[in-house]
Protein backbone atom coordinates (compact mmCIF):
# COMPACT_ATOMS: atom_id res chain seq x y z
CA UNK A 1 0.00 0.00 0.00
CA UNK A 2 1.55 3.50 -1.01
CA UNK A 3 2.64 5.53 1.84
CA UNK A 4 2.26 9.41 1.78
CA UNK A 5 4.31 11.45 4.35
CA UNK A 6 2.85 15.11 4.36
CA UNK A 7 5.60 17.19 6.70
CA UNK A 8 3.84 20.52 7.93
CA UNK A 9 0.44 20.84 9.52
CA UNK A 10 -0.46 24.36 7.83
CA UNK A 11 -2.85 25.15 5.22
CA UNK A 12 -0.91 23.32 2.61
CA UNK A 13 -0.75 20.17 4.14
CA UNK A 14 -4.10 20.27 5.30
CA UNK A 15 -5.25 20.67 1.90
CA UNK A 16 -2.81 18.27 0.67
CA UNK A 17 -3.97 15.48 2.31
CA UNK A 18 -7.82 16.28 2.07
CA UNK A 19 -7.55 16.06 -1.42
CA UNK A 20 -6.19 12.77 -1.49
CA UNK A 21 -8.79 11.23 0.19
CA UNK A 22 -11.14 12.95 -1.69
CA UNK A 23 -9.84 12.36 -4.77
CA UNK A 24 -9.55 8.46 -4.27
CA UNK A 25 -6.51 7.85 -3.01
CA UNK A 26 -6.50 4.70 -1.10
CA UNK A 27 -3.05 4.24 0.13
CA UNK A 28 -2.00 5.37 3.93
CA UNK A 29 -1.68 9.16 4.83
CA UNK A 30 0.82 10.55 7.22
CA UNK A 31 0.28 13.85 7.94
CA UNK A 32 3.14 15.62 11.32
CA UNK A 33 2.58 18.84 12.48
CA UNK A 34 5.09 20.50 15.32
CA UNK A 35 2.05 22.21 16.71
CA UNK A 36 0.16 20.75 19.21
CA UNK A 37 -3.62 21.47 17.46
CA UNK A 38 -4.54 20.75 14.03
CA UNK A 39 -3.99 22.25 11.39
CA UNK A 40 -5.76 26.31 11.33
CA UNK A 41 -6.28 29.52 9.35
CA UNK A 42 -3.04 31.90 10.51
CA UNK A 43 -5.02 34.91 9.14
CA UNK A 44 -7.39 35.91 11.59
CA UNK A 45 -4.60 35.04 14.65
CA UNK A 46 -3.53 38.28 14.56
CA UNK A 47 -7.02 39.97 13.79
CA UNK A 48 -10.12 38.29 15.12
CA UNK A 49 -8.70 35.77 16.91
CA UNK A 50 -6.18 38.00 18.93
CA UNK A 51 -9.41 40.59 19.14
CA UNK A 52 -11.18 37.75 20.89
CA UNK A 53 -13.90 37.19 18.34
CA UNK A 54 -13.20 34.13 17.29
CA UNK A 55 -12.62 31.09 19.35
CA UNK A 56 -9.63 28.18 18.84
CA UNK A 57 -12.22 25.91 17.27
CA UNK A 58 -13.41 28.36 14.62
CA UNK A 59 -9.67 28.67 13.19
CA UNK A 60 -9.39 24.84 12.59
CA UNK A 61 -9.53 24.33 8.75
CA UNK A 62 -11.29 21.09 9.44
CA UNK A 63 -13.01 19.34 12.11
CA UNK A 64 -10.25 17.51 14.01
CA UNK A 65 -12.54 14.13 13.32
CA UNK A 66 -11.91 14.91 9.85
CA UNK A 67 -8.50 13.40 9.83
CA UNK A 68 -9.66 10.18 11.50
CA UNK A 69 -13.32 9.62 9.36
CA UNK A 70 -11.06 10.13 6.68
CA UNK A 71 -8.30 7.80 7.65
CA UNK A 72 -5.68 10.36 8.04
CA UNK A 73 -2.72 9.39 10.56
CA UNK A 74 -2.17 12.81 12.08
CA UNK A 75 1.05 12.92 13.98
CA UNK A 76 0.54 16.72 16.59
CA UNK A 77 4.08 18.30 18.82
CA UNK A 78 6.31 16.30 16.42
CA UNK A 79 9.49 17.56 14.89
CA UNK A 80 11.05 15.98 11.75
CA UNK A 81 14.92 15.82 12.11
CA UNK A 82 16.32 14.48 9.40
CA UNK A 83 15.45 13.04 5.58
CA UNK A 84 16.67 10.14 3.71
CA UNK A 85 15.80 10.31 0.23
CA UNK A 86 17.73 7.20 -0.69
CA UNK A 87 16.13 4.64 2.04
CA UNK A 88 13.01 6.82 1.61
CA UNK A 89 12.66 7.17 5.52
CA UNK A 90 12.08 10.28 7.73
CA UNK A 91 13.03 10.84 11.62
CA UNK A 92 10.28 12.33 13.67
CA UNK A 93 11.34 12.41 17.23
CA UNK A 94 13.26 9.48 17.29
CA UNK A 95 10.77 7.10 15.44
CA UNK A 96 11.47 6.38 11.44
CA UNK A 97 8.85 6.31 9.30
CA UNK A 98 9.31 4.76 5.33
CA UNK A 99 7.47 7.10 2.55
CA UNK A 100 6.67 6.14 -1.07
CA UNK A 101 6.03 9.59 -1.31
CA UNK A 102 7.06 12.41 1.11
CA UNK A 103 5.83 16.24 0.54
CA UNK A 104 7.15 19.30 2.36
CA UNK A 105 4.90 21.45 3.28
CA UNK A 106 6.97 23.21 6.13
CA UNK A 107 5.50 26.73 5.33
CA UNK A 108 7.64 29.55 5.99
CA UNK A 109 9.28 31.43 9.75
CA UNK A 110 9.05 34.96 10.76
CA UNK A 111 12.44 36.89 11.15
CA UNK A 112 13.27 37.33 14.42
CA UNK A 113 15.33 40.36 15.86
CA UNK A 114 18.77 39.76 16.54
CA UNK A 115 19.60 39.29 20.49
CA UNK A 116 22.22 41.71 20.39
CA UNK A 117 19.57 44.19 19.58
CA UNK A 118 17.22 43.08 22.33
CA UNK A 119 14.91 40.62 20.25
CA UNK A 120 15.43 37.86 23.18
CA UNK A 121 13.92 40.46 25.70
CA UNK A 122 10.55 39.20 27.45
CA UNK A 123 8.35 41.18 25.65
CA UNK A 124 9.37 41.34 22.39
CA UNK A 125 6.69 39.00 19.84
CA UNK A 126 6.64 37.65 15.83
CA UNK A 127 2.57 36.68 14.37
CA UNK A 128 2.83 33.39 12.83
CA UNK A 129 1.34 30.90 14.95
CA UNK A 130 -1.09 30.27 17.75
CA UNK A 131 1.68 30.23 20.46
CA UNK A 132 2.95 33.76 19.16
CA UNK A 133 -0.50 35.25 19.55
CA UNK A 134 -1.91 33.59 22.52
CA UNK A 135 1.54 35.25 23.98
CA UNK A 136 1.01 38.73 23.15
CA UNK A 137 -2.88 38.45 23.96
CA UNK A 138 -3.03 40.05 27.56
CA UNK A 139 -0.82 43.11 26.09
CA UNK A 140 -3.62 44.00 24.44
CA UNK A 141 -5.23 46.42 26.97
CA UNK A 142 -6.19 50.15 26.55
CA UNK A 143 -3.05 52.52 27.58
CA UNK A 144 -0.57 50.29 26.87
CA UNK A 145 2.16 51.32 24.70
CA UNK A 146 3.48 48.89 21.75
CA UNK A 147 5.80 49.50 18.84
CA UNK A 148 5.96 47.73 15.81
CA UNK A 149 8.84 47.12 13.76
CA UNK A 150 8.18 47.20 10.15
CA UNK A 151 5.62 48.22 7.55
CA UNK A 152 4.69 45.05 5.56
CA UNK A 153 1.07 44.19 5.55
CA UNK A 154 1.74 41.73 8.83
CA UNK A 155 3.01 45.18 10.60
CA UNK A 156 0.10 46.85 9.77
CA UNK A 157 -2.66 44.41 10.28
CA UNK A 158 -1.17 44.17 14.02
CA UNK A 159 -1.01 48.31 14.08
CA UNK A 160 -4.89 48.28 13.28
CA UNK A 161 -6.04 45.92 15.88
CA UNK A 162 -3.65 47.56 18.98
CA UNK A 163 -5.28 50.66 17.72
CA UNK A 164 -8.39 49.42 17.46
CA UNK A 165 -7.59 48.47 21.16
CA UNK A 166 -6.74 51.65 22.36
CA UNK A 167 -3.09 51.00 22.63
CA UNK A 168 -0.73 53.72 21.83
CA UNK A 169 1.19 52.68 18.52
CA UNK A 170 3.94 53.84 17.18
CA UNK A 171 5.72 52.09 14.40
CA UNK A 172 8.43 51.81 12.68
CA UNK A 173 10.04 51.54 8.87
CA UNK A 174 13.19 51.51 7.72
CA UNK A 175 12.54 51.87 3.86
CA UNK A 176 11.78 55.34 3.19
CA UNK A 177 7.89 54.35 3.32
CA UNK A 178 5.63 51.79 4.52
CA UNK A 179 4.79 48.50 1.93
CA UNK A 180 7.68 50.05 -0.14
CA UNK A 181 8.38 46.34 -1.28
CA UNK A 182 4.51 45.60 -2.30
CA UNK A 183 2.83 47.94 -3.49
CA UNK A 184 3.14 51.66 -5.34
CA UNK A 185 3.23 54.51 -3.59
CA UNK A 186 -0.51 55.39 -4.29
CA UNK A 187 -1.52 51.88 -1.77
CA UNK A 188 1.24 53.29 0.14
CA UNK A 189 -0.25 56.93 0.72
CA UNK A 190 -4.02 55.39 1.27
CA UNK A 191 -2.77 53.16 4.07
CA UNK A 192 -0.80 55.61 6.28
CA UNK A 193 -3.35 58.20 6.24
CA UNK A 194 -5.63 55.30 7.28
CA UNK A 195 -3.87 54.58 9.75
CA UNK A 196 -2.61 58.36 10.73
CA UNK A 197 -6.46 58.85 11.39
CA UNK A 198 -6.33 56.15 13.90
CA UNK A 199 -3.88 57.82 15.71
CA UNK A 200 -0.82 55.50 14.66
CA UNK A 201 2.22 57.42 14.77
CA UNK A 202 4.29 55.96 11.55
CA UNK A 203 7.99 56.59 11.25
CA UNK A 204 9.57 56.17 7.66
CA UNK A 205 13.13 56.42 6.83
CA UNK A 206 13.76 55.44 10.31
CA UNK A 207 14.97 51.87 11.78
CA UNK A 208 15.31 50.23 15.05
CA UNK A 209 18.77 51.07 16.90
CA UNK A 210 18.29 48.36 19.53
CA UNK A 211 15.64 47.86 21.99
CA UNK A 212 16.16 48.39 25.88
CA UNK A 213 15.03 46.94 29.23
CA UNK A 214 16.44 44.29 32.27
CA UNK A 215 14.56 41.26 31.02
CA UNK A 216 11.53 42.83 29.59
CA UNK A 217 11.19 45.61 27.48
CA UNK A 218 11.16 48.68 28.17
CA UNK A 219 11.90 50.95 25.48
CA UNK A 220 13.64 51.62 21.86
CA UNK A 221 16.14 53.63 20.23
CA UNK A 222 15.85 54.55 16.79
CA UNK A 223 18.79 54.94 14.18
CA UNK A 224 17.32 58.73 14.13
CA UNK A 225 18.64 58.78 17.96
CA UNK A 226 15.41 59.21 19.31
CA UNK A 227 14.34 57.04 22.25
CA UNK A 228 10.48 55.50 23.62
CA UNK A 229 9.39 54.29 26.18
CA UNK A 230 7.44 50.93 25.79
CA UNK A 231 5.24 48.07 27.09
CA UNK A 232 5.30 45.31 24.59
CA UNK A 233 6.83 44.75 20.88
CA UNK A 234 6.05 43.61 17.81
CA UNK A 235 8.35 42.06 15.30
CA UNK A 236 7.20 42.18 11.53
CA UNK A 237 9.99 42.14 9.45
CA UNK A 238 9.43 39.28 6.75
CA UNK A 239 9.29 35.74 6.58
CA UNK A 240 12.20 33.40 5.20
CA UNK A 241 10.80 29.80 3.36
CA UNK A 242 10.85 26.59 6.02
CA UNK A 243 14.17 25.05 3.76
CA UNK A 244 16.76 23.97 7.01
CA UNK A 245 15.04 19.84 6.35
CA UNK A 246 15.24 19.55 2.47
CA UNK A 247 18.69 21.65 2.51
CA UNK A 248 20.19 19.04 5.03
CA UNK A 249 18.60 16.19 2.89
CA UNK A 250 20.33 17.84 0.02
CA UNK A 251 17.39 18.79 -1.97
CA UNK A 252 17.91 21.86 -4.18
CA UNK A 253 16.91 25.28 -3.18
CA UNK A 254 16.07 28.40 -4.88
CA UNK A 255 14.60 30.99 -3.49
CA UNK A 256 12.92 27.73 -0.87
CA UNK A 257 12.54 24.55 -2.69
CA UNK A 258 13.22 23.93 -6.17
CA UNK A 259 9.85 22.57 -7.56
CA UNK A 260 8.99 21.76 -11.62
CA UNK A 261 5.83 22.55 -13.15
CA UNK A 262 4.20 19.71 -11.06
CA UNK A 263 5.99 20.02 -7.59
CA UNK A 264 8.21 17.74 -7.98
CA UNK A 265 11.72 18.36 -6.06
CA UNK A 266 15.15 17.08 -6.92
CA UNK A 267 14.83 14.28 -4.98
CA UNK A 268 12.89 11.27 -6.43
CA UNK A 269 9.27 10.82 -4.59
CA UNK A 270 9.70 14.01 -2.88
CA UNK A 271 7.11 17.04 -3.50
CA UNK A 272 7.02 20.39 -1.69
CA UNK A 273 3.97 23.05 -1.85
CA UNK A 274 2.95 26.68 -0.18
CA UNK A 275 4.86 29.22 1.20
CA UNK A 276 8.19 26.76 1.25
CA UNK A 277 8.02 25.82 -2.63
CA UNK A 278 9.44 28.13 -5.41
CA UNK A 279 8.06 27.03 -9.24
CA UNK A 280 8.05 28.09 -12.54
CA UNK A 281 6.18 30.84 -13.25
CA UNK A 282 6.02 32.85 -16.91
CA UNK A 283 9.64 33.10 -17.51
CA UNK A 284 10.70 32.88 -14.59
CA UNK A 285 10.18 31.13 -11.03
CA UNK A 286 8.56 32.67 -8.08
CA UNK A 287 7.27 31.37 -4.42
CA UNK A 288 4.15 33.08 -3.26
CA UNK A 289 3.43 34.08 0.35
CA UNK A 290 -0.34 33.42 0.41
CA UNK A 291 -3.06 31.13 1.35
CA UNK A 292 -5.10 31.02 -1.99
CA UNK A 293 -1.62 29.45 -3.78
CA UNK A 294 -0.70 27.14 -0.81
CA UNK A 295 -4.53 25.25 -0.84
CA UNK A 296 -4.28 25.67 -4.87
CA UNK A 297 -0.80 24.31 -5.54
CA UNK A 298 -1.37 21.28 -2.76
CA UNK A 299 -4.05 20.18 -4.57
CA UNK A 300 -2.56 19.98 -7.77
CA UNK A 301 0.64 17.79 -5.79
CA UNK A 302 -1.87 15.62 -4.33
CA UNK A 303 -3.73 15.53 -8.06
CA UNK A 304 -0.34 14.59 -9.68
CA UNK A 305 0.50 12.15 -6.32
CA UNK A 306 -2.30 10.28 -7.89
CA UNK A 307 -0.89 10.47 -12.00
CA UNK A 308 -2.52 13.58 -12.85
CA UNK A 309 0.56 14.80 -14.79
CA UNK A 310 -0.71 18.65 -14.50
CA UNK A 311 1.63 21.88 -14.03
CA UNK A 312 0.12 23.99 -11.23
CA UNK A 313 -0.89 27.45 -13.09
CA UNK A 314 -0.83 30.18 -10.21
CA UNK A 315 -3.28 33.03 -10.10
CA UNK A 316 -1.89 35.09 -7.70
CA UNK A 317 -4.46 37.03 -5.50
CA UNK A 318 -4.27 38.37 -1.57
CA UNK A 319 -5.74 40.14 0.82
CA UNK A 320 -5.52 42.17 4.05
CA UNK A 321 -8.08 43.31 6.32
CA UNK A 322 -7.14 46.59 8.34
CA UNK A 323 -9.74 48.70 10.14
CA UNK A 324 -12.90 48.75 8.42
CA UNK A 325 -10.77 48.50 4.56
CA UNK A 326 -10.72 45.41 3.16
CA UNK A 327 -8.07 45.45 0.52
CA UNK A 328 -8.05 42.60 -2.68
CA UNK A 329 -4.96 42.22 -4.88
CA UNK A 330 -5.17 40.58 -8.19
CA UNK A 331 -2.23 39.38 -9.79
CA UNK A 332 1.68 40.53 -9.39
CA UNK A 333 3.41 44.12 -10.07
CA UNK A 334 6.07 43.08 -10.60
CA UNK A 335 7.71 45.50 -13.24
CA UNK A 336 5.21 47.89 -13.40
CA UNK A 337 6.24 51.48 -14.40
CA UNK A 338 2.67 53.27 -14.31
CA UNK A 339 -0.28 53.15 -11.83
CA UNK A 340 -3.79 54.30 -13.09
CA UNK A 341 -6.23 55.45 -9.96
CA UNK A 342 -10.15 54.55 -10.27
CA UNK A 343 -12.27 56.50 -7.66
CA UNK A 344 -15.05 54.58 -5.97
CA UNK A 345 -18.17 55.47 -3.94
CA UNK A 346 -18.42 55.86 -0.29
CA UNK A 347 -14.40 56.09 -0.44
CA UNK A 348 -13.60 52.89 -2.16
CA UNK A 349 -10.46 53.13 -4.84
CA UNK A 350 -8.46 50.94 -6.62
CA UNK A 351 -4.62 51.03 -8.42
CA UNK A 352 -4.09 49.56 -11.51
CA UNK A 353 -1.00 48.33 -12.56
CA UNK A 354 0.74 48.62 -15.88
CA UNK A 355 4.00 47.82 -17.77
CA UNK A 356 3.57 49.86 -20.75
CA UNK A 357 -0.03 48.77 -21.92
CA UNK A 358 -0.17 45.15 -20.29
CA UNK A 359 -1.95 45.14 -16.87
CA UNK A 360 -0.20 43.30 -14.14
CA UNK A 361 -2.26 43.65 -10.81
CA UNK A 362 -4.84 45.83 -8.98
CA UNK A 363 -5.01 47.04 -5.73
CA UNK A 364 -8.49 47.51 -4.13
CA UNK A 365 -9.71 49.06 -1.20
CA UNK A 366 -13.18 48.79 -0.43
CA UNK A 367 -13.57 47.69 -4.14
CA UNK A 368 -15.00 44.04 -4.69
CA UNK A 369 -16.14 44.43 -8.34
CA UNK A 370 -12.87 46.07 -9.32
CA UNK A 371 -11.17 43.96 -7.60
CA UNK A 372 -13.02 40.56 -9.56
CA UNK A 373 -13.50 42.56 -12.75
CA UNK A 374 -9.44 42.88 -12.66
CA UNK A 375 -8.98 39.44 -11.59
CA UNK A 376 -10.92 38.11 -14.55
CA UNK A 377 -9.35 40.37 -17.08
CA UNK A 378 -5.32 39.80 -15.88
CA UNK A 379 -6.70 35.82 -15.84
CA UNK A 380 -7.59 36.57 -19.13
CA UNK A 381 -4.76 38.15 -20.63
CA UNK A 382 -7.14 41.01 -21.20
CA UNK A 383 -5.25 44.57 -20.73
CA UNK A 384 -8.22 47.55 -21.21
CA UNK A 385 -6.62 51.31 -21.65
CA UNK A 386 -5.63 53.12 -18.74
CA UNK A 387 -8.06 56.05 -19.57
CA UNK A 388 -10.92 54.11 -19.59
CA UNK A 389 -9.65 52.78 -15.98
CA UNK A 390 -9.68 56.18 -14.98
CA UNK A 391 -12.58 57.33 -16.53
CA UNK A 392 -15.65 56.83 -13.50
CA UNK A 393 -17.94 56.62 -16.43
CA UNK A 394 -16.77 53.73 -17.77
CA UNK A 395 -19.37 50.11 -17.75
CA UNK A 396 -16.56 47.79 -16.04
CA UNK A 397 -18.82 44.76 -17.26
CA UNK A 398 -18.08 45.79 -20.81
CA UNK A 399 -14.28 45.31 -20.35
CA UNK A 400 -15.21 41.86 -19.97
CA UNK A 401 -15.76 42.03 -23.61
CA UNK A 402 -13.10 43.14 -25.19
Amino acid sequence: MTHVVVIGAGQAGSSLVAKLRNGGFEGQITLIGEEPVPPYQRPPLSKKYLLGDMDLERLFLRPEAFYGDNDITMRLSEKVTAIDTSAKTVTADGETLSYDELVLTTGSAPRYLPAAIGGALDGVFVVRDLKDVDGMAPEFTEGKRVLIVGGGYIGLEAAAVAASRGLNVTLVEMADRILQRVAAPETSDYFRTLHQSHGVNIIEGVGLDHLTGDGHVTGAKLTDGSQMDLDFVIVGVGIMPGTALAEAAGIALDNGIRTDAQGRTSAPNVWAAGDCASFPYKDGRIRLESVPNAIDQAECVAENIMGAGKDYVAKPWFWSDQYDVKLQIAGLNTGYDTVVTRQGDQGSVSFWYYQGDTLLAVDAMNAPRDYMIGKRLIEGGKSPAPAAIADPETDMKALMRL
